[in-house]
C-alpha cells in the first residue's frame, strides 16, 4: 500500500508546477517567493518533492541515497549521469590523488591569470585532437561553457536561432545577450530555414546563431548535424553544437553523433560538458580559429571571472578521455548500449512509452503529473533511484521518468528496476483513481460556483 505521513496527499500537492512559481508579483523581494515553498514544502511532506536527492556514498550502479528531507534509502541507481562508469574506476582515482600529491587542490586563479595548470593545458590540446578541431577553451563548468560562448559572442543586434528544448545554459545565454532570440520547435529544420530566411530579408549587417544539441537530454534525439551547417552556411550563419551527453559514449570510437555524422571538425562551435561521461565538473567550447578561442577567454565571462578548472579535475578529465579513446572504451561504450537497449526493451514490456533513440538516456513517459509524482514518492521505499522529469522542463502532459544507464549496470539492476516500477503502478492506481475523483469533484464545484456568481 502507498504509505504517506498524513492520510492522502491533498489535491495542491498533486497539481501546479515550477512555472507558475517563476515570476512572483510583489515589492517584498523576500517574502513574495513564500508560496513556492509553501507549494514545495508540502510536496515534501508527503514524499512528492523528487529533486536534490543526495548520495550516501558513491554513485554506483547501486547506492544509498537521502530525499531533500532527509529520508534514507538504497536502490539500483539510474539517476546518476556517469555513463561509462568511470566515476570509481580505479585509474581515475589514482589520477587525481595524484595529482592532489603534485599539486594540491586548488587551481587559485582563472584562466586568464594565473588558474592554467599544466594539466589543464594538456586537456585542451587532447580534446582538440578528440574533437578534430583547431582550438579549445576550458571553462569550470558544462553550464558555463554553453552561457559563455553565446555571451561572448552576440551582441544586442544579433540574433540566435535555437531548439526550443535546447539546455537551460544556452536559453539564458542567448536571453542575457539579444531580444532577438528564436526558438523553433524541435529538430524542425524546416523551421530554421524560415527564420534564417526571414532574418536576412531584413539584416544583412549583424550575426546568427543558430543553436542546437547532439543528444537531447529530455527526448535522446539528435538532429540532422550536417543538414544544419549547410544551411548556416547558406545564410551566412553560425552553428553551435552541444555535445555535452553523447560525446564518449556514443559512437565506436566515443565521438558521439558528431562522430557518427562524419562531420568532426567540420561544425563551426562545439561545446560539451565532462560532468556525464568523465568523471567531473568542467566544460569546453571547440572552434577552429584562434582569434574566436582568444576572444572568448576575456569575453566569455563565465570562463573568465571564474576559478579555473582544479589540478584534480583537469587529471581525472585526461585520465577519463584516454580509457574513452582506448579498447577498454570500445568494450564500456559496447556494455552501455547493451545495458540501453536491454532497459528500453523491458521498459516496453512493461507498457511504458519509451521515446528517443538509443543512448545512456532512457525515458519512460507517465504522461499525467499527478500519476508520476505518486510513481516517484513510491520508488525509494521500493529501493529506485530515479529520476522524475516534469512541466516546465518538458510539456504538459509528458511527464517522464528521464533515467540514467551505465556501463557498471547488470541485467539484474535492471530487470530489479523494472520489476519494482511495476510493483508501483499497482500500488498507486488506488490513490491515484481517489486523486482524479477528488480532481472532478473540486472543477465541478468551481465550475458551478462560477456560474452562480
Amino acid at each position: 500500500m502507498m504509505h504517506y505521513i498524513d492520510d492522502e496527499p491533498p489535491l495542491f500537492a498533486l497539481t501546479g508546477s515550477l512555472r507558475e512559481y517563476r515570476n512572483p508579483q510583489g515589492r517584498d523581494l523576500l517574502r513574495r517567493v513564500e508560496g513556492f515553498y509553501d507549494w514545495q514544502n508540502l510536496r515534501r511532506r508527503h514524499g512528492l518533492w523528487p529533486y536534490s536527492k543526495s548520495t550516501e556514498e558513491a554513485p554506483t550502479a547501486v547506492c544509498s541515497a537521502k530525499d531533500d528531507a532527509g529520508r534514507s534509502f538504497r536502490g539500483v541507481n539510474f539517476a546518476s549521469q556517469d555513463y561509462l562508469s568511470l566515476a570509481s574506476h580505479p585509474a581515475i582515482k589514482e589520477a587525481g590523488s595524484s595529482a592532489i600529491r603534485e599539486y594540491g587542490v586548488h587551481s587559485a586563479g582563472s584562466t586568464a591569470f594565473l588558474g592554467n595548470t599544466r594539466y589543464s593545458l594538456r586537456l585542451q590540446k587532447e580534446i582538440t585532437d578528440f574533437m578534430k578541431m583547431e582550438e579549445t577553451i576550458l571553462y569550470p563548468t558544462g553550464w558555463a561553457a554553453g552561457y559563455g560562448v553565446i555571451r561572448g559572442l552576440i551582441r544586442s543586434e544579433d540574433h540566435v536561432v535555437m531548439d526550443g528544448l535546447a539546455h537551460n545554459c544556452l536559453q539564458d545565454g542567448a536571453i542575457a545577450s539579444t531580444q532577438n532570440v528564436y526558438l523553433h520547435s524541435h529538430l524542425n529544420i524546416d523551421a530554421v530555414r524560415r527564420h534564417l530566411k526571414r532574418i536576412r530579408a531584413r539584416d544583412r549587417e549583424n550575426g546568427i546563431l543558430v543553436v542546437t544539441e547532439g543528444l537531447f537530454s529530455m527526448d535522446s534525439d539528435t538532429p540532422d548535424i550536417a543538414a544544419m551547417q549547410d544551411l548556416c552556411r547558406e545564410y551566412e550563419a553560425t552553428l553551435l553544437v552541444d555535445v555535452a551527453h553523447d560525446l564518449g559514449n556514443i559512437g565506436k570510437d566515443g565521438t558521439g553523433h558528431i562522430g557518427l555524422q562524419n562531420m568532426l571538425g567540420k561544425v563551426d562551435l562545439v561545446i560539451g560538458a565532462f560532468s556525464k561521461t568523465f568523471a567531473s565538473n568542467g566544460g569546453f567550447v571547440g572552434c577552429n580559429s584562434r582569434a574566436v578561442r582568444e576572444y572568448l577567454r576575456y569575453f566569455g565571462s563565465s570562463g573568465t571571472f571564474s576559478n579555473a578548472l582544479s589540478p584534480v579535475q583537469s587529471a581525472v578529465i585526461l585520465k577519463a578521455l584516454e580509457i574513452v579513446r582506448s579498447e577498454e572504451g570500445v568494450n564500456l561504450r559496447a556494455s552501455l548500449m547493451r545495458n540501453v537497449l536491454y532497459l528500453r526493451s523491458r521498459l516496453g514490456e512493461a507498457g511504458f512509452e519509451v521515446i528517443g533513440s538509443p543512448s545512456a538516456i532512457v525515458c519512460a513517459k507517465v504522461g499525467d503529473e499527478a500519476l508520476a509524482r505518486l510513481l516517484s514518492s513510491r520508488l525509494p521505499a521500493l529501493g529506485v533511484v530515479a529520476n522524475l522529469v516534469e512541466f516546465p522542463a518538458v510539456a504538459k502532459g509528458s511527464a517522464r521518468f528521464r533515467f540514467q544507464v551505465m556501463a557498471g549496470h547488470s541485467k539484474s539492476d535492471i530487470d530489479a528496476l523494472v520489476a519494482r516500477l511495476e510493483t508501483a503502478i499497482t500500488d498507486t492506481q488506488p490513490v491515484y483513481s481517489l486523486f482524479r475523483s477528488r480532481l472532478m469533484e473540486a472543477q465541478t464545484s468551481s465550475t458551478t460556483e462560477r456560474r452562480i456568481a
